[in-house]
């Protein structure tokens, strides 16, 4: 034992207060939520002091949030929803992080021991990293939002799947991410001045490869190791990936192996399949959308909810977008007929979750709320009309059961009937 481990170890006296004091902890040992029958039995006994250097913490038994499966949206993809519906602040747990799996393919298992980031193509020094040398490089935390292209998509004709936030808004979290900026990496490698893409790739079963323009690469986004003050879990990647903040979710490449630095993008299935075909381009696709739009939601009250009486109500939810910091969001409890400012949580990060709130007495009859939202660009969020006619459709025309591709930031209405129940009012 070294003085460190010396100085921090606890007087006998001490560790008996400890124990003493932390007696009621034995009751909370859990496995998926659920109190053990060990746990049960031994809430009256001082627990084993061994037992707490592996102790992981969980929610209460009387909490649960878990996450929730999609609708069968995409039949290759597995998605777990984040229940938004019981969110409090900004950040999103990580066992509660959204997940989607292509092909249902489980995560990798990576020994961080072994793995290796190589920078190479055009730079004027390739360099292999592990990950203890990544981790002596200058580190940032960043809050950032991560959004799947096909939140708030519905699938043709399926209603029975989008009557909750969580099945509307389910494909987005927010985290603090830790890790080195892809600018660092870069320049460490010595960028060549043909250089004009990156090809980042994973090491997961599909190899998911993603090309992103250089100045998006240099601006902001990262290579996470950490995300909310641990490990990047290996759903979300472990044990690095790319954070690419405010961009579709595609191009936060999990698993991350390999940074190719080119001339042109490479035009590659992910690019082809994502590609959206939209009236006004006349049968052609748009191949690169980049950075969402301002987007927000409701979460409280929201569908699947109901309000036990009259009275008064806080109103919260969440506002967002690609394009930087959400600088103002508006409350319509009138179905759009008027707008009032809603209160927004400090700080407001860029390109992270905003929680609002507004303050709200319901009379007893029905009533819409919506929120939208309004970002530093100027930028504001779109009614389902006004996404309609930028897609080309004509006013009144779009189906959100038929038309709508990817991307879709509209907002999202909840009817409060009579009775209180809350249900999606683009359904009703």
């Amino acid at each position: 034992m070294d003085a460190n481990e010396k100085s921090t170890e606890l007087k006998p006296s001490s560790r008996r207060r400890f124990l003493r004091q932390s007696a009621a902890l034995a009751g909370l040992a859990t496995v998926g939520g659920v109190r053990s029958a060990h746990a049960q039995k031994s809430e009256s006994r001082v627990p084993d002091e061994r037992s707490f250097s592996s102790f992981y913490g969980v929610p209460s038994h009387f909490e649960n949030n878990v996450r929730e499966i999609a609708p069968n949206q995409y039949p290759h993809m597995l998605s777990a929803l984040t229940p938004h519906q019981d969110s409090v602040g900004i950040i999103t747990p990580s066992a509660l992080h959204f997940l989607n799996l292509r092909n249902h393919d489980a995560p990798p298992s990576i020994d961080p021991q072994q793995h290796r980031l190589l920078i190479h193509g055009l730079v004027d020094r390739p360099l292999i990293y592990t990950m203890d040398e990544l981790k002596r490089l200058p580190a940032v935390s960043r809050v950032h939002f991560i959004e799947c292209r096909g939140n708030t998509i519905w699938p043709g004709g399926n209603h029975s799947g989008f009557r909750t936030v969580q099945e509307t808004h389910g494909k987005m979290s927010c985290s603090e991410w830790t890790g080195v900026l892809v600018s660092t990496l870069l320049r460490e490698a010595g960028l060549q001045k043909e250089a004009k893409w990156i090809i980042a790739e994973g090491a997961d079963a599909g190899h998911h490869v993603k090309s992103i323009p250089i100045e998006m690469a240099m601006d902001d986004f990262m290579v996470a190791y950490g995300q909310n003050g641990e490990a990047v879990r290996p759903e979300q990647g472990y044990p690095i990936r790319m954070v690419a903040p405010g961009s579709v979710g595609i191009f936060n490449v999990k698993y991350l192996r390999r940074i190719k630095v080119v001339d042109q993008p490479y035009m590659l299935a992910a690019e082809n399949t994502y590609a959206d075909a939209r009236p006004n381009l006349q049968g052609k696709r748009l191949w690169f959308n980049f950075y969402w739009q301002p987007k927000s939601v409701i979460t409280r009250p929201s569908g699947g909810q109901r309000l036990p009486s009259p009275g008064f109500y806080q109103i919260t939810g969440l506002a967002w977008s690609g394009g930087g910091v959400i600088r103002k969001v508006e409350v319509s409890t009138d179905a759009g007929k008027t707008w009032k400012d809603a209160r927004l949580q400090e700080p407001v990060h860029s390109k992270a979750f905003c929680r609002f709130f507004f303050d709200w007495t319901w009379d007893g009859q029905e009533a819409v709320i919506q929120s939208r939202c309004t970002d530093e660009q100027g930028d504001v969020q779109k009614s389902l009309d006004e996404f309609g006619e930028l897609w080309g459709y004509k006013p009144g025309s779009i189906d959100m059961n038929r038309d709508t591709g990817a991307m879709v930031n509209v907002i999202q209405p909840w009817k409060v009937d009579r009775e209180g129940r809350v249900e999606n009012a683009l359904l009703t």
